[in-house]
């Protein structure tokens, strides 16, 4: 439904208002644990090098071997846009227009414009998490997938209980190719309610493992944890919803947009033409991996 909605408040009966309480919801964490590459309209390639070195036998080897190889795979940005419009004499007839409108019958301003700007960028943001693992083509949900080339951890198509977690995420762990398993910067992905079963397998084999996992961290509602005994850290992402636990390196994950900026910095103006509150948002956005075969992950497509 478009517009502003009121339809849950009463009219208008000399009641002041009273508390207001805006929904604010969890953005999310992957555009800000994975590189952004900003300034992209339409499509940009990721540049990807490799080295194969040759190591010959003898003293004199006059023969060439090895080969630097350069390719590339394609960042394309999908355009997104957010654009709605507030009727603010909608409020004449409720209470809450007290407190959110001026005197007069002119309704140009509105009082909750700035909580107003907030949800919108917290709600676009939790909407491109989403994006970015649920949507297919030129996303991390197609792009993650034995299909796209990256390799099926069996333990992890399985259930993922409190029960079960541990062993899942060893299994993910054991099968971290030798060539990236000394990196800093490797993520275990999954949804919000599979990293609450992560950690409650933590205390239920009476682990905490103090130092590992910080608990000002978790107290504060922060979902990322490094594993117990390992260079990888696992994050509780909302944009997960399909039981997806994906591992990768931070570096070969990259996120595409034009302006990351454009987020928080959009237009909001009041249009005397059509008596609205106008709001548009506009951003693109999309992601690439550098190298499937260093992704681990549970979905086959």
């Amino acid at each position: 439904m478009a517009g502003l909605n009121v339809s849950a408040l009463a009219d208008f009966n000399n009641e002041t208002a009273g508390r207001i309480v805006p929904k604010m919801v969890f953005e999310g964490y992957t555009t800000s644990i994975l590189p952004v590459q900003e300034g992209i309209k339409h499509l940009e390639p990721l540049q990807i090098f490799d080295t194969t070195v040759v190591l010959q036998s003898g003293s004199c080897v006059s023969t060439p071997a090895g080969e630097f190889t350069a390719t590339q795979r394609n960042i394309q940005v999908q355009p997104r846009v957010s654009y709605d419009g507030l009727c603010l004499d909608t409020l004449n007839t409720k209470s809450l227009g007290i407190s959110t409108l001026d005197a007069g019958s002119y309704n140009e301003t509105f009082k909750l414009a700035e909580v107003y700007s907030s949800q919108i960028v917290n709600q676009v943001k939790k909407l491109n998490d989403s994006y970015l693992w649920t949507s297919g083509s030129g996303t991390f949900a197609d792009q993650t997938t034995v299909a796209a080339g990256a390799t099926l951890v069996p333990a992890g198509t399985g259930s993922f209980t409190s029960t079960t977690a541990l062993d899942v995420l060893d299994a993910y762990i054991a099968a971290i190719p030798s060539d990236i398993s000394d990196r800093s910067d490797i993520t275990i992905w999954m949804g919000v309610s599979s990293f609450r079963q992560y950690i409650a397998a933590l205390r239920k084999n009476n682990n905490y493992y103090e130092g590992s996992v910080d608990g000002a961290n978790a107290a504060n509602g922060v979902l990322t944890s490094m594993y117990p005994f390992a260079n990888v850290k696992v994050v509780g992402t909302p944009g997960i919803t399909d039981g997806r636990i994906c591992l990768m390196p931070d570096a070969y994950a990259v996120i595409g947009t034009d302006l990351l900026s454009d987020v928080d910095s959009f237009s909001m103006w009041y249009d005397v033409n059509s008596d609205q509150l106008k709001h548009r948002l506009k951003s693109k956005l999309g992601s690439q991996v550098a190298f499937p075969e260093f992704i681990l992950t549970n979905k086959a497509v």
